[in-house]
C-alpha cells in the first residue's frame, strides 16, 4: 500500500511538473513547435549510421539553475528546462541569456533497465555549447570543450542501485570567446543571431558490452569499386576480430573479417552508384567478435559516390560527380528555427527543410557555419542531396579582401585559440566523415576568423582526400585547395577566375519579402534588395538565374543562393522563418533551378 501511494505522489508530480512547461516568449512558431509534446522530445534513435536496438532517451524536463561563474553546484534550481533546447530558445520554456559571466547547471535523475545489467552503460550527448561538466552521482566523470559534436562517457563505474544523478555544468562565453560560434553573437543584429548555450541536442543512454564498437569510417573508391571501412572498437585485443556485410535489399554483395583497428577494403562488383537523382545507400552490417563470440553488432550504411574535378572540352575545370561534369546548385541553410534557435522541434520539421530544397530543384546544401545533429546528415543521405560543410567560424577577423588574391597579413590566432580551432574541426570532420551526402569541406567563410589558409586547407584535403577542400569562401582567397569561392549580392558575378581549379559562385542573392504575421521581429528587416510580393521576388530570381547560366558557360562550376528560410532580421529566404509560407512561385522557381542543374549535363 505505502509503495503504491509513492507511486501515485511521483506520478502527480510529474503531471505537474510538465504542467508547467510552456514555450517562453511571445516570437513566432512553427507549427511542430505548437503540437510540441514535453513527455515525448526528439524520440528518435539519434545516430542511424551506426544504430544499436536498445537504448534510452534523457531528452525531457530537467532542473536547471543560471549561477555566477565558479560556484558549487546549487542546492536549489530556479525551475524546469525542456532538454534538448538551448536556454536562449523558447522551446527551452527558459528564455533566459547566459552570458560569458554565468554558468548553466542542468540536474535530472535516472533509472538503468534491470535488462541492462552486466552491460557497460554510455552517457550520450548530441551536442552541448560550449564548455561541459558531467557529473554521475556527485563524481565528476569528464569535461567536453566542442559545441557542435557529440560526446560520451562510459558511466558504468559510477553508477549505484535504484536512481542515477545526473549533473552536467556548461560555461559558454558566445562571443566573447574566441571558439566557434557560426551565427551567434550576444548582441544579436543584421546577419549575427540569438546565442545558443547549453544542451542542444539529444542526451541518451545506450548499454554495451564491455568490447563494443564505438566508431565506424567508411570512404568509397568509385575508381577502384571499393569502399574501405576502419571500425575502432573500445576494449578490444590484438586477437578481436571485426566483420563488415555489405548488402543491396538483403542480399550480401560483400563481406570481410579484420583484426579490429585495421582498415578493411570491399570490393563491390557493378557498384549502384549514389547521386541526388539516386541516392542508393547499401545496407551495412558491423559486428565485433572476441574469441569467436559476437560482442556488439550495429546496423549502419554506405554508398558508392566520388567528388572531384577535372578540365572539361572547353579547358575550363568542371565540379564532377561519380566522373561526369556536373553543376552543384543549392541553398545557403542556416539551420535555424524562431522556436528552437539551433534546434529543430522535431524530426518532421528537420526534414521539412531539406525535401522543400529537392522539391524547388535543388541539388546541394551549403550548410552554412552550423553543424547539424546526425539525423540531418542521415535524411541527406536518404533524399539525396549534396552537401558543403562549413566549419563554425570564431575569433576575430582580419582584413576582409574579396575581389583578388589575398595581399594582407592573416589572423595571428593565439595559441588556446588556434589548438581550440584544429581540435574542433578535427572532431567535426571524424563526426561526418562517412556520410555520403557530404562533398566539400569549408574551413573558413569571408575571412571570419580566418588564419593560416594554406596551412588549414591542406590538412583538410591531407585528413580526407575524398572529398573537396573549398580553403576559403568568399575572399581572402590563395591558390590551395580545390575551387576559388567567389560571393557577390544581390546578382551573380564573376569577377575573379581560376583557371586551375574550378571557380564556383559560394553566395548570391539574397531577395528579400517581409510577411506580416510571419516576422521575428517588427522592424529592421531586411534584404540585399527587398520587393513586395511572390511574383516580383520570383520575377528577380528568375532574372538572376538566367545571368547565372550564362556564368555558367563563362566558368562557374557550382553556385550558392542565399537563402532556404528567413533567420530572425534577415527576410531574404524562400520560405518564412516559421516555415508556414513559402515566398516564391515554386514552379518557376523548381523549373529554372532544375535548368541549371542539368546545365552540364550530357
Amino acid at each position: 500500500m505505502k509503495k503504491n501511494f509513492l507511486l501515485l505522489i511521483l506520478f502527480v508530480t510529474s503531471i505537474g511538473l510538465f504542467a508547467q512547461w510552456k514555450p517562453a516568449g511571445d516570437k513566432i512558431k512553427t507549427k511542430w513547435a505548437e503540437s510540441l509534446d514535453p513527455k515525448n522530445v526528439l524520440p528518435e534513435y539519434p545516430r542511424p549510421i551506426m544504430e544499436r536496438t536498445e537504448w534510452s532517451n534523457l531528452n525531457g524536463l530537467w532542473e536547471y539553475a543560471i549561477l555566477p561563474i565558479g560556484q558549487a553546484e546549487p542546492r536549489s534550481f530556479d525551475g524546469q528546462i525542456l532538454v534538448p533546447f538551448a536556454v536562449e530558445s523558447s522551446l527551452s520554456g527558459v528564455q533566459k541569456e547566459l552570458g560569458a559571466k554565468n554558468e548553466l547547471w542542468y540536474k535530472r535523475t535516472f533509472s538503468v533497465p534491470s535488462s541492462w545489467k552486466g552491460k557497460n552503460v554510455i552517457l550520450h550527448f548530441g551536442a552541448v555549447d560550449w564548455k561541459t561538466e558531467v557529473f554521475v552521482n556527485d563524481i565528476k566523470v569528464g569535461t567536453h570543450k566542442g559545441g557542435y559534436t557529440p560526446f560520451s562517457f562510459d558511466v558504468t563505474p559510477f553508477l549505484t542501485s535504484g536512481s542515477q544523478k545526473l549533473v552536467v555544468k556548461v560555461w559558454d562565453p558566445t562571443t566573447d570567446g574566441y571558439q566557434p560560434v557560426g551565427k551567434q553573437h550576444k548582441d544579436p543584429h543584421g546577419i549575427w543571431y540569438t546565442p545558443v548555450s547549453g544542451i542542444w541536442q539529444t542526451v541518451w543512454l545506450e548499454p554495451v558490452n564491455n568490447k563494443h564498437i564505438a566508431n565506424i569510417k567508411a570512404i568509397p573508391c568509385l575508381d577502384t569499386k571499393k569502399i574501405a571501412f576502419d571500425v575502432c572498437a573500445a576494449n578490444a585485443s590484438s586477437s578481436d576480430v571485426v566483420e563488415v556485410v555489405v548488402k543491396d535489399k538483403g542480399q550480401t554483395v560483400a563481406s570481410g573479417k579484420a583484426v579490429a583497428g585495421q582498415t578493411l577494403e570491399l570490393p563491390i562488383a557493378d557498384p549502384k552508384l549514389w547521386s541526388p537523382e539516386s541516392p542508393f545507400l547499401y545496407d551495412v552490417e558491423v559486428t565485433l567478435f572476441s574469441a569467436g563470440k559476437a560482442q556488439d553488432k550495429v546496423k549502419s550504411y554506405t554508398a558508392m559516390r566520388k567528388v572531384s574535378f577535372k578540365r572539361d572540352d572547353n579547358g575550363i575545370m568542371r565540379l564532377q560527380l561519380n566522373n561526369k561534369d556536373y553543376f552543384q546548385f543549392g541553398p545557403l541553410d542556416q539551420g535555424w528555427w524562431p522556436d528552437g534557435l539551433y534546434t529543430a522541434p522535431t524530426d518532421e520539421a528537420l526534414v521539412y527543410d531539406i525535401q522543400k530544397t529537392k522539391d524547388f530543384g535543388f541539388n546541394m546544401i551549403r550548410k552554412h557555419v552550423k553543424v547539424e545533429p546526425a539525423r540531418w546528415y542521415t535524411h541527406c543521405d536518404r533524399l539525396g542531396i549534396l552537401v558543403w560543410q562549413d566549419m563554425p567560424n570564431g575569433d576575430r577577423s582580419p582584413q576582409w579582401q574579396n575581389r583578388d588574391y589575398f595581399k594582407g597579413s592573416e589572423l595571428i590566432r593565439s595559441a588556446e585559440s588556434e589548438a581550440n580551432y584544429r581540435q574542433e574541426w578535427k572532431a567535426i570532420m571524424d563526426y561526418l566523415i562517412s556520410y555520403p551526402s557530404i562533398a566539400v569541406w569549408v574551413p573558413f567563410n569571408e575571412a571570419w576568423g580566418q588564419f593560416k589558409t594554406q596551412e588549414i586547407a591542406e590538412w583538410t584535403k591531407a585528413y580526407d582526400p575524398s572529398r573537396l577542400v573549398n580553403p576559403a569562401s568568399g575572399g581572402n582567397f590563395y591558390r590551395t585547395g580545390d575551387m576559388l569561392d567567389l560571393h557577390n549580392y544581390p546578382g551573380p558575378d564573376m569577377y575573379l577566375y581560376d583557371a586551375e581549379r574550378p571557380t564556383v559562385l559560394g553566395e548570391y542573392g539574397g531577395i528579400g519579402l517581409p510577411l506580416q504575421n510571419h516576422l521575428w521581429q517588427t522592424d529592421k528587416n531586411w534584404g540585399y534588395v527587398q520587393f513586395k510580393n511572390a511574383k516580383e521576388v520570383t520575377d528577380e530570381y528568375v532574372k538572376y538565374a538566367e545571368q547565372l547560366k550564362k556564368l555558367i558557360k563563362a566558368g562557374f562550376s557550382a553556385a550558392v543562393y542565399t537563402q532556404t528560410t528567413d533567420v530572425e532580421g534577415e527576410v531574404n529566404g524562400f520560405i518564412t522563418y516559421d516555415r508556414k509560407e513559402i515566398k516564391v512561385d515554386e514552379p518557376r522557381v523548381k523549373k529554372v533551378n532544375l535548368e541549371i542543374c542539368n546545365s552540364l549535363s550530357k
